[in-house]
């Protein structure tokens, strides 16, 4: 038997040279974690968000690769004047061989937010799809079961006036407040979060609009015009509509959020929404308004202001600027507690045009009240003089 001619090839050699053959900290990691979860493994959302959009003073080595015409990149800190762990230090020197040294780099603390709603892009249509399907089958019920046939007149006027007026705070905080704050906020996780806030905005102002024409066909006098009457001209209206405008002029992306959120929503949002509609729909044979504007208190109360919480939690115990956040923030705090009170009170007369009137337009604010101040306790802030007004 010939033995097979062995050919000349170069064999090989390994050294311990190759980056594959170290021993790094997280060798035997099944794993591959490059940030630290907010529990004890991560999440899929945190998987699919964190450091979606890089920052130059986090891991982005190569510094922004994109920015504006004047020389700024990516997502200026300076577009908030409240501050978080790091803000200040400078971007790391970057030059050819540096390996992005200059200093060790530090987990800013805009980072270390986490939304706790873990909402990222299959949870925002899994539960916005749940929750148009539900609205629509409540309303096509009430087509079939010949519901609005039991409104009084008294209330067809109240929702086609009021209740349609609220759909312009909803389209306006929406597109021109979230969307906005969404670009000027520093991390994908805030990104998210805020992103999520506006699109529920956003559909809470179509689910009214469809809302509205759905009545204008099965109540013979229902106007679906009026709610532009009232959102221009009627004197009940004009201070929820100056308020809603002056936030959505509001530049500093954090004011934006803190005033819609935490003031603006719980002393205005939740008086018109749970203690005047939410009270006085069933007693005026209306079992329909209640489940649509009851989606939107729940988007607020149970998802939006949790993630707000969380966020400003981190300012206002920031372990840097936790001093400085506070007080920028009383400050916002005297601002717009003013404003949402004195919007609040406009609305009062709205209380009385039901012919089965809710409870007290006083007992709804003062309910309010004490959840806005117990609010406010949470982020270790204090109750603002304002709101005895």
């Amino acid at each position: 038997m010939t033995t097979p001619q062995e050919r000349s090839v170069p064999k090989p050699v390994f050294t311990d040279a190759e980056a594959g053959a170290k021993t790094f900290p997280d060798s035997d990691s099944r794993r591959y974690n490059y940030f630290t979860p907010a529990k004890r493994k991560q999440s899929h959302y945190e998987d699919v968000t964190v450091e979606v959009q890089p920052d130059p003073r986090h891991y982005l080595s190569q510094g922004w690769l994109y920015g504006f015409s004047d020389g700024r990149g990516g997502y200026p800190l300076d577009w908030t004047v409240l501050k978080a762990w790091g803000s200040d230090r400078p971007e790391p020197e970057r030059y050819p061989g540096s390996g992005g040294k200059g200093y060790d780099w530090p987990a800013t603390g805009w980072h270390e937010f986490r939304d706790p709603n873990e909402e990222w892009e299959l949870t925002f249509y899994r539960y916005n799809s749940n929750v148009v399907r539900q609205v629509n089958q409540n309303i096509d019920n009430a087509r079939q079961s010949k519901a609005f046939e039991q409104w009084n007149q008294n209330w067809v006027k109240f929702v086609e006036r009021n209740v349609g007026a609220w759909m312009h705070v909803d389209h306006g905080l929406g597109l021109y407040l979230y969307a906005n704050a969404n670009r000027r906020a520093p991390t994908n996780m805030h990104n998210n979060a805020i992103s999520v806030n506006s699109m529920h905005r956003i559909r809470s102002a179509q689910d009214l609009a469809l809302y509205n024409l759905t009545l204008t066909e099965e109540i013979p006098s229902f106007d679906g015009q009026a709610h532009l009457e009232a959102w221009n001209n009627d004197p009940q209206w004009q201070g929820v509509r100056e308020t809603a405008e002056q936030l959505t002029a509001t530049d500093d992306w954090c004011e934006a959020i803190f005033a819609s959120n935490v003031i603006f929503e719980p002393l205005v949002g939740e008086l018109f929404r749970s203690q005047l509609v939410q009270h006085a729909a069933p007693r005026n044979g209306d079992f329909v308004t209640p489940t649509i504007v009851g989606v939107a208190e729940y988007d607020f109360a149970e998802r939006d202001l949790r993630y707000t919480r969380a966020m400003f939690e981190l300012l206002t115990s920031d372990r840097e600027f936790a001093d400085h956040n506070k007080q920028i923030i009383n400050g916002w705090l005297s601002t717009w507690t003013a404003r949402s009170i004195a919007a609040a009170r406009a609305l009062q007369p709205i209380w009385s045009q039901p012919d089965s009137k809710p409870p007290r337009f006083e007992d709804g604010l003062d309910a309010v009240k004490s959840r806005f101040a117990a609010l406010l306790s949470d982020l270790h802030l204090d109750v603002p003089k304002e709101l005895g007004q």
